[in-house]
């Protein structure tokens, strides 16, 4: 056990200077002699350990033995701070910092490319809008109708008529025509067939070369003459454009036995005409349309029961060539009023 009132460390001793003798020591520098039972020595460090070079003289100078009173006390070595920072990573900070660096100037550059695209992006999209408006104003204005426009104009009204038109438009109720010395009479509608096509209103000759260009239906009419002695039916052909009308026109047989198939109405003058009733057969071109007409006699005489004199000499073909005639100069016809400019006659 520990006295108290003394330090419980053990007494420090230098051994002296001089080699051991006769088991006595040497006294130290505060009077202090140490020893146990024996005379063996009992100095600091302890026998058989080993003490560095030069530590001996520096812990005896200056001041006498260490333990002695007014003896410097040895100090402590402390462990150098970068040594700490070095384990804490304190020596990578420069390069993490120019690796955020450099991430943040590639950010920027990227974000600078980016919106250099953006803005070339939304130029274009500017300038295309700009222009489209421009183009706009310009189709939308009025302006002059150039002749070329005019002529198409005139070519789509022509072309549209045969379904704007009504059906009394296109086969009025009443026909004025010029008979033999010049004469003014007048011919009268007596029914309209169902529309139909080309192919089954006309005679395999005909309605095959039309169906061919592209005809699109066929209108059919009948009439009789103002003292009901001839029967006319009127066929109107329609076919695409004027390009493929002449075409099909082009290739058209030259044979006056083929042509519209007659249509007889029941309880009018024209009850007996049929396809043994034709005498004569015809067809006038007008814009994208074939007219065609067949006519013959209201009494139901057939072609083998006329001479072909009296046929020559007769009102009945110059009765029909009038009717299909006017038929087809009212669908051919230029309209009465073309548009000078693109929004009316106001330019």
């Amino acid at each position: 056990m520990s006295k108290p009132g003394r330090s419980q460390e053990p007494e420090r001793h230098l051994e002296a200077s001089g080699p051991h003798t006769g088991g006595s020591q040497a006294p130290s520098a505060g009077g202090h002699t140490g020893g146990r039972a024996g005379g063996r020595a009992t100095g600091w460090p302890p026998s058989g350990s080993r003490v560095p070079r030069g530590s001996r003289s520096r812990r005896t100078t200056a001041g006498g033995a260490p333990g002695a009173p007014g003896a410097p006390r040895r100090a402590r070595v402390r462990a150098w701070p970068a040594a700490g920072r070095r384990e804490n990573g304190w020596h990578r900070r420069p390069a993490l910092e120019r690796v955020e660096a450099a991430s943040l100037e590639e950010g920027m550059r990227l974000r600078v490319i980016f919106l250099i695209l953006m803005g070339v992006i939304l130029a274009i999209a500017v300038s295309d809008v700009l222009a489209g408006a421009v183009g706009v104003l310009r189709e939308t204005r009025a302006r002059p109708l150039t002749p070329a426009e005019q002529a198409r104009y005139i070519q789509e009204d022509i072309a549209a008529r045969w379904h704007t038109w009504s059906a009394d438009l296109i086969f009025p109720t009443e026909l004025q025509y010029v008979a033999l010395g010049r004469a003014q009479q007048y011919a009268r509608r007596i029914g309209l067939a169902p529309e139909t096509s080309c192919g089954a209103g006309l005679d395999a000759p005909v309605g095959s070369v039309l169906s061919e260009h592209g005809c699109l239906t066929l209108l059919r009419a009948t009439y009789v003459d103002q003292t009901s002695t001839f029967v006319v039916t009127v066929g109107v052909a329609v076919l695409g454009s004027e390009e493929r009308r002449i075409a099909a026109t082009g290739q058209l047989p030259v044979d006056d036995r083929v042509g519209v198939r007659p249509v007889a109405f029941p309880g009018t003058a024209g009850e007996l005409f049929g396809a043994a009733q034709r005498q004569h057969n015809s067809w006038i071109a007008a814009g994208p349309y074939v007219v065609l007409s067949t006519a013959g006699y209201a009494d139901g005489r057939t072609r083998e029961a006329v001479p072909p004199e009296e046929i020559l000499h007769s009102e009945l073909w110059p009765t029909a060539q009038s009717i299909a005639g006017r038929i087809a100069r009212a669908l051919g016809d230029e309209p009465s009023a073309v548009p000078q400019c693109t929004q009316g006659n106001v330019c």
